[in-house]
């Protein structure tokens, strides 16, 4: 098992904690992390871009001038997609991008971004995270401390305090141990365990 330095918010090292090889030791593989990112970035896709089509233009559907004789195009109605304002023929219509990978390939996709950052050495692990108030000010302070950059705070269980403290900071976010995520970990330099959440990984990532 790896072992790894449980820190406090002051930065000193209170004891140590073993990490699972099953799931912080796994051999990465670029295409597996790139396939399931890629379909989560396409699951948050909206799909709603839409435009109008002809029939739905609002505009009178009388002809603009006689077929024969003026010497120009023989036009139709306003709403032609050849006139400004008029339909759009190939444009976007609203769809669902989202797509599923399957589960084993997510899970390990997962134990893959967790191992990296292991590998990397951009894992802290934390004893607590404790708050007395809402204060963004206190949470700045202690990952400036702790001299951590664009953190992705791991935790094991709803902690409002911590969570409305910390949504303003730019790059830093609080994520419970259930909605761990690749992407999420792979977009932020360093992954901020709490102490209490590896044990959540790791019943979580059991195969």
């Amino acid at each position: 098992m790896a072992v790894v330095e449980v820190k406090n918010i002051q930065g000193e090292t209170v004891s140590e904690i073993d990490l699972s090889e099953e799931i912080f030791n796994v051999g990465v593989k670029q295409s597996v992390l790139h396939q399931v990112v890629r379909m989560q970035l396409a699951n948050r896709r909206r799909g709603t871009a839409k435009v109008k089509r002809r029939s739905e233009i609002r505009g009178s559907t009388q002809k603009l001038f006689r077929q024969k004789g003026t010497g120009r195009a023989r036009r139709g109605d306003v709403k032609s997609p050849l006139l400004r304002g008029g339909g759009v023929i190939f444009g976007p219509e609203p769809r669902d991008y989202s797509y599923k990978v399957p589960k084993k390939v997510r899970r390990l996709a997962l134990k893959m971004a967790l191992s990296a950052k292991l590998k990397d050495n951009e894992i802290i692990v934390l004893d607590g995270f404790a708050l007395d108030q809402v204060k963004t000010k206190a949470v700045a302070s202690t990952l400036q401390r702790l001299e951590l950059e664009k953190p992705l705070i791991v935790i094991d269980q709803k902690d409002a305090t911590l969570e409305l403290s910390s949504r303003n900071i730019p790059g830093v976010k609080v994520l419970r141990v259930e909605g761990l995520n690749v992407y999420d970990i792979l977009n932020h330099k360093t992954l901020v365990l709490l102490a209490p959440s590896i044990k959540g990984i790791e019943g979580r990532l059991a195969a």
